[in-house]
């Protein structure tokens, strides 16, 4: 083994190809909000910074953690596991529909698209993003699978958007019943409240609110309905 030749070997695949493509992708496509890095593991610091030198050149660009396995990046890239709480720190969920990230004919072990739902909320309500993979066909095809996943997610989003985007973590340490996830507004603060199983009785019980709620409706109801509600202990509105 010759540890010169091997960095001479990766350097020249780095200088020669890696930072290239790296910046033929940042000035030839308009511009770049995130860019999401994946190296190998024998990547080097020498190697690591060549690449960063030229991410460097846009400052309002968001990296990952990916770059050099002891950088922390803008963000963090939990795999294929959701964290059982939120973390301190900037982070997204990757993952993937079935258990293969690339396309493979045979994996058929699918995740249904109410996990997948439910999945989104519970990294939603912990304050983080789910970055989910779709692999395509040597022919640049989606598999029939993602695509009924997809817009399976997409029909339920055309609904409850408003609960995911722009929302932070929910201030309930735990719902035995779901999950809850907030969006402060110019008018107070929105709870919205993801119901996985609901309760014998059909009641939703929520602690430690101080503040009777303006009103409280279903987001599939286009005449936003308010539903009844009571209200134990203080009430400061």
């Amino acid at each position: 083994w010759d540890p010169d030749l091997e960095r001479d070997s990766l350097m020249n695949y780095i200088e020669g190809k890696a930072v290239p493509q790296v910046k033929e992708i940042l000035e030839n496509y308009g511009g770049l909000d995130i860019l999401w890095w994946d190296t190998p593991r024998g990547m080097t610091e020498e190697a690591a910074l060549a690449l960063q030198e030229v991410a460097d050149e846009y400052p309002d660009m968001l990296t990952n953690n990916r770059l050099y396995r002891s950088w922390p990046g803008d963000f963090s890239t939990p795999e294929q596991h959701v964290p059982p709480t939120g973390l301190d720190y900037d982070w997204e969920v990757c993952m993937t529909m079935n258990t293969s990230w690339g396309y493979k004919w045979y994996d058929n072990n699918w995740k249904s698209s109410e996990s997948l739902i439910k999945m989104l909320v519970d990294i939603a309500s912990k304050g983080g993003n789910l970055l989910l993979n779709v692999g395509p066909t040597a022919e640049g095809l989606i598999p029939d699978s993602s695509v009924v996943r997809l817009k399976e997610i997409g029909r339920w989003m055309q609904v409850n958007s408003e609960s995911i985007y722009g929302t932070s973590a929910s201030p309930f340490f735990k719902l035995p019943w779901g999950r809850c996830t907030m969006k402060e507004t110019r008018n107070g603060t929105n709870l919205y409240l993801h119901v996985f199983n609901w309760p014998m009785d059909k009641t939703l019980t929520l602690t430690g609110i101080e503040d009777a709620p303006d009103r409280i409706y279903l987001l599939a109801d286009q005449q936003k309905q308010t539903l009844d509600f009571t209200q134990a202990g203080p009430v400061t509105k």
